[in-house]
């Protein structure tokens, strides 16, 4: 089994790979290692250039099309073998000379996690720093993952945890929240070194904040009512039915005293009310039967332990 397994995720950044091995190789000499290069659908020369290494310790992911960061980031880490697995950009901007010291510091320390922070950003201010700065405010607020770099892909875990999670939609950017969903909570930061792009085009653009958005409010779900669906369906659609039902009870005092109330707007709302809370605390139970089914069909527990050992007194 190798000390570390490197996972590189790739599309279109032919010019930067063979630097990014050159480099891997240097700073990551002494190391036991293995670089897994994901070549996320490439239609350049991508996967041309990582044949042309040619070294035992690299290894080629082929995608059969474009699937995205996340899905690419989570079919390298099924792939790796490392006691840690370290995830880094394929653009050069990461620098792999930050990995030796963020191994060390997450073997001697026992960290469940080690995540890079860009002390001094080398992107446009208002494409990348500026909305960054907001989706970083916004995820920890929403989250409570205070770490101040949530974009820097440069990051280190042991295997397991890791690997005790599954990354796919948008969802890389949420990796710290989906490890400590598991249980992982001896996470830290560190400052890397960040360059600035040298060869091809950001990927990155606005259109990727609706999305970004959107996977938030998951996983602001997903930590609050992940194993308790309910509590989130059932208190809405009470709430909801509590109001309908008292609506209609005052229409039906107003009709027992011969006001007409056919017609009247408040009648319409009390009845979309009931049938909204009915639809809600049904969803609750479908969803909670869902989350039964979950856990026990994988026979997942929703728990993780983190060490046994035997309760004896020294003596």
């Amino acid at each position: 089994m190798k000390k570390l397994s490197l996972v590189i995720c790739v599309w279109n950044e032919e010019p930067n790979i063979k630097p990014l091995s050159e480099q891997i190789k240097a700073a990551l000499e002494g190391i036991d290692y293995e670089a897994i290069f994901v070549d996320d659908g490439s239609t350049d020369k991508t996967r041309e250039e990582i044949r042309k290494i040619n070294d035992d310790r690299f290894l080629l992911v082929e995608l059969k099309r474009n699937y995205g960061q996340s899905s690419a980031l989570q079919a390298g880490i099924d792939q790796a073998e490392g006691d840690f697995v370290a995830l880094i950009d394929g653009d050069l901007q990461n620098d792999p000379a930050d990995l030796p010291m963020m191994l060390k510091m997450i073997e001697a320390e026992e960290w469940d996690m080690v995540a890079g922070v860009r002390a001094n950003r080398k992107d446009g201010m208002f494409l990348r720093k500026v909305p960054s700065k907001i989706a970083n405010y916004l995820i920890r607020r929403a989250t409570g993952i205070y770490m101040k770099d949530l974009g820097c892909t440069l990051k280190i875990f042991t295997n397991d945890t890791i690997k005790s999670i599954h990354i796919y939609g948008e969802l890389h950017r949420y990796i710290p929240a989906l490890v400590t969903l598991e249980g992982a909570t001896k996470i830290t930061q560190v400052d890397v070194n960040h360059r600035p792009r040298t060869f091809g085009a950001s990927k990155y653009n606005l259109s990727r904040t609706t999305r970004v958005m959107s996977d938030l409010v998951l996983m602001v779900f997903f930590k609050k009512y992940l194993q308790r669906p309910m509590h989130f369906f059932g208190n809405i659609g009470i709430f909801t039915l509590a109001i309908g039902v008292l609506i209609n009870i005052y229409l039906l005092v107003l009709k027992i005293m011969g006001n007409d109330i056919w017609g009247k707007p408040l009648l319409l709302l009390g009845f979309l009310l009931v049938l909204g809370g009915i639809q809600f605390i049904t969803t609750g139970i479908i969803a909670e039967l869902q989350m039964r089914t979950y856990f026990e069909s994988q026979q997942k527990k929703p728990y993780r332990v983190k060490r046994v050992t035997p309760a004896k007194e020294n003596i």
